[in-house]
């Protein structure tokens, strides 16, 4: 996978790449690239246009924390068979289109388009127009055949609909100046012209994008930005809901927590409604507190600045305290990480600086070309970085450079225990949150209680009989 020689003196890798068709890769279809970025839109109700094995892999997926409705929770699908793949399922759309207004008749609707009817050909954005006109409500359809790409697409998929979401008369695809409404009735709803859309009044708020709230992690970045006096918009998509996504439009600034889902999305609102963005990340004492200071300038209130300063104070002294117990422990064990963005990858190895630990190992799912650039810059010479990896190249990879702790998700979940070393999961399924300065501890206890467990001496002992 060498492509080239990078400015830090390291061979570049090959990425943003699909994965070779029929061989095993860590990464996921463009329907769950989309999935996930949208799962967690509380009041919506996500349709699964599809075998029912699309709904069932990805029902519930991001685990995300609600303050209200629990809507999201619960998986649809058309469940189509045989007998719709030959005769279409645009009927079984229409009808299960039917059911969810008359039971549920939520706020949004979003339609996952999966491989199947990418195959078939069913004409979901039709019949979406079709239901809005009919039922007054917005119907979304997310066009994601898993074959079409990788994950990433998925996230630009989404970003896409996102887009809509804020503005039915928005074709992402295409540029501002060529998205002019021709008619503005759009099925007897009632939403704003296009063409006001950059005249609009600007607020002192900002929209945090790329945080799902697996964890309550947007409560948390929300409760420090309140400290500093600084309105949030909406969170895009933890904990979010039909209306906060809409008023997204009206604030001055987005800052972009997962840069491999959000990216995208960000550049499109920028250019669309003129809103300028910034990566952050709230991973880590020392990301936490730049981000802060990051927001604070940014909004160019004096006061955010005090504020801000104030709390990282407070709190990052409070966290650096707590950390500081467990560095004796951890000082020199060797960590492996293999995630799904770039950006993420690069806190996570500032971060287990901050507790004493090595990164021999260093791999994502949709980093770009700058995010490996930043990784090489913060890592020893002899760490292996790797794009899109099978699990077989990580387990020889991590036996190899004798790694004690593996950093992931739940498909890297069963090659720690495989290996008998420790595991801490960053992705879907984890139940604390690891944000802020609050996370920060969480994962220094977490690290310390699965790297020291005595279980992994045993689990690596030869077997005695």
């Amino acid at each position: 996978a060498i492509r080239s020689e990078s400015a830090s003196g390291r061979a570049a890798l090959r990425c943003e790449k699909p994965s070779v068709s029929g061989a095993v890769s860590q990464r996921a279809c463009v329907y769950c690239g989309a999935r996930v970025v949208l799962n967690p839109i509380t009041d919506a109700f996500h349709l699964v246009h599809g075998p029912i094995g699309c709904a069932s892999y990805t029902w519930d997926i991001r685990g995300s924390q609600t303050s209200g409705s629990e809507l999201f929770r619960r998986a649809f699908s058309t469940d189509l068979s045989e007998k719709d793949v030959v005769f279409g399922g645009m009927d079984k759309l229409r009808a299960g289109i039917a059911e969810i207004m008359e039971k549920h008749s939520p706020p949004l609707v979003l339609i996952y388009s999966t491989c199947i009817v990418g195959v078939i050909g069913d004409d979901v954005e039709a019949i979406c127009r079709e239901s809005e006109k009919k039922y007054g409500q917005r119907f979304v359809n997310v066009q994601a055949p898993g074959f079409s790409g990788s994950k990433s697409l998925g996230y630009r998929l989404a970003g896409d609909a996102l887009m809509r979401v804020m503005d039915p008369f928005c074709d992402p695809a295409k540029s501002s100046s060529e998205s002019q409404p021709k008619d503005s009735s759009n099925g007897g709803l009632k939403i704003r012209p296009e063409n006001q859309s950059k005249s609009r009044s600007k607020s002192r708020s900002i929209n945090i994008l790329g945080d799902y709230n697996l964890a309550g992690e947007m409560w948390i970045i929300k409760s420090y930005l309140r400290e500093m006096s600084v309105d949030v918009a909406t969170g895009l998509t933890g904990d979010s809901s039909y209306q906060s996504i809409t008023k997204a439009p009206s604030a001055s600034l987005n800052i972009v927590q997962c840069a491999g889902s959000m990216a995208n999305l960000a550049i499109k609102m920028e250019e669309k409604f003129g809103i300028p963005y910034v990566k952050v990340s709230f991973f880590g004492l020392e990301d936490t507190a730049s981000s802060l200071r990051m927001v604070a300038d940014l909004i160019g209130a004096p006061e955010a600045r005090r504020k801000a300063e104030k709390l990282i104070s407070e709190r990052g002294q409070e966290a650096r305290k707590a950390i500081s117990r467990y560095h004796p422990h951890l000082k020199g064990k060797k960590a492996a990480i293999f995630v799904g963005g770039g950006f993420k990858a690069i806190s996570l190895i500032r971060q287990l600086a901050e507790l004493g630990m090595g990164t021999v190992l260093v791999g994502t799912q949709t980093g770009t070309a700058e995010d490996y650039e930043a990784i090489g810059s913060l890592v020893d010479s002899d760490t292996v970085i790797l794009d899109d990896a099978n699990p077989a190249e990580l387990e020889a990879l991590m036996r190899e450079k004798g790694a004690d702790l593996l950093i992931g998700g739940v498909k890297e979940r069963p090659l720690a225990y495989k290996l008998g070393i420790a595991f801490c999961d960053h992705n879907h399924e984890r139940k604390l949150p690891l944000a802020g300065f609050v996370g920060a501890e969480n994962f220094a206890s977490e690290i310390h209680r699965s790297v020291n467990n005595p279980v992994w001496a045993q689990a690596r002992a030869a077997c005695p009989f």
